[in-house]
This record gives C-alpha cells, sequence and structure tokens, in this order.
C-alpha cells in the first residue's frame, strides 16, 4: 500500500473529529488550504500547544494547564458538593446556568460495553477516591439522559451508596443552558 500524500493525510486527520466523514474533512482541508491558510496554520498552532500544555486537573478530571485547576482550588466553591458530568462540555453547560457552585468530577465519558468501556476504562476507581476524601458529602449525578448516561448514573449511584455517600441525580427538564 502506498504511503498517503500530505493532502490525503490532512484529510484523514481531520477525520478523526466526531461527526466529520469523507466528504466534510475533503471540504475543511481545502477551505483551510485554499481560503484561510492563516487559520490553518492558527489551528495547527493551537493543537499542537494544547497536546503539549493540557493534562487532566488531579482532582476533577477536566483539561488544565496546571496539576489542579484554578475551579478545584477556588475558596468560593463547595466543597462538600461533587457534581459528575460526562464530559467537559457538560461542566460548561452547568457553569452556565450560575446555579451550581460545588466541584465537579469529569468521567470523559460514559459507560458502553457495547464500546468496550466500562467502569476501568473510565477510571472509576479516581472518582471513588475524590468522592471519598472526607469532604464530599453529596454526590449530584449529572450525567446525560441517554441510555448510557442512565445506565453510568444507575452504576455510580450504587458504588456510592454502598459506601455511605448521600447520591441525587440531576432533574429531567430543567433548562440547562
Amino acid at each position: 500500500m502506498a504511503p498517503l500524500s500530505v493532502l490525503e493525510e490532512l484529510v484523514d486527520a481531520l477525520r478523526c473529529l466526531p461527526g466529520v466523514g469523507p466528504k466534510s474533512a475533503q471540504r475543511m482541508a481545502y477551505h483551510l488550504l485554499q481560503r484561510n491558510q492563516s487559520g490553518a496554520q492558527r489551528l495547527s498552532r493551537a493543537l499542537l500547544q494544547a497536546v503539549e500544555v493540557l493534562r487532566h486537573c488531579g482532582r476533577c478530571n477536566a483539561f488544565s494547564e496546571t496539576e489542579v485547576c484554578e475551579r478545584c482550588t477556588s475558596s468560593r466553591r463547595d466543597p462538600t458538593l461533587l457534581c459528575v458530568v460526562e464530559m467537559p462540555a457538560d461542566l460548561n453547560t452547568m457553569e452556565q446556568t450560575h446555579a451550581y457552585r460545588g466541584l465537579y468530577y469529569v468521567l470523559m465519558g460514559h459507560l458502553s460495553p457495547l464500546d468496550g468501556i466500562g467502569p476501568k476504562e473510565l477510571h472509576l476507581d479516581r472518582l471513588l477516591a475524590r468522592a471519598l476524601d472526607g469532604t464530599v458529602q453529596e454526590v449530584i449525578l449529572a450525567t446525560n439522559f441517554t441510555n448510557e448516561g442512565e445506565a453510568t448514573a444507575h452504576y455510580l449511584g450504587e458504588m456510592l451508596r454502598v459506601r455511605g455517600l448521600r447520591v441525587s441525580r440531576i432533574a429531567r427538564g430543567v433548562p440547562v443552558g
């Protein structure tokens, strides 16, 4: 098999993004090369910098430039409340409501046995250690209302309740952004 050309490699690389198929990737590549080369350069620099600099916060598992993120070290947050969300975008949505002042834990996914994602792949041992740190009194499960999100919330709820933590579930139908 012949190696991919530079253009083919770019198109193939763009396909790693969710929802981007071959045609969309090709359109993006042509647009960046023909109409927005400065944007392409900015994108490549930002992506390279993000990969080199960002890491997971040691407390909430969200992306951070430091070992522990600003949100986790804030004295304005209630450390007795821990809200569990699936993805960083879900954390951002919760923050936009300005209704929650506790801390977070980001799973970086949800349980999905069909996709080979179980408790080990989500590193639920880290969540457990965080929830049982002696400060957290209530864990609020704010996973998505999909089948996988519901299954994840059920699993986490059982796992945390048997260890004596108060567990609640975010309400359906509450506007969050």
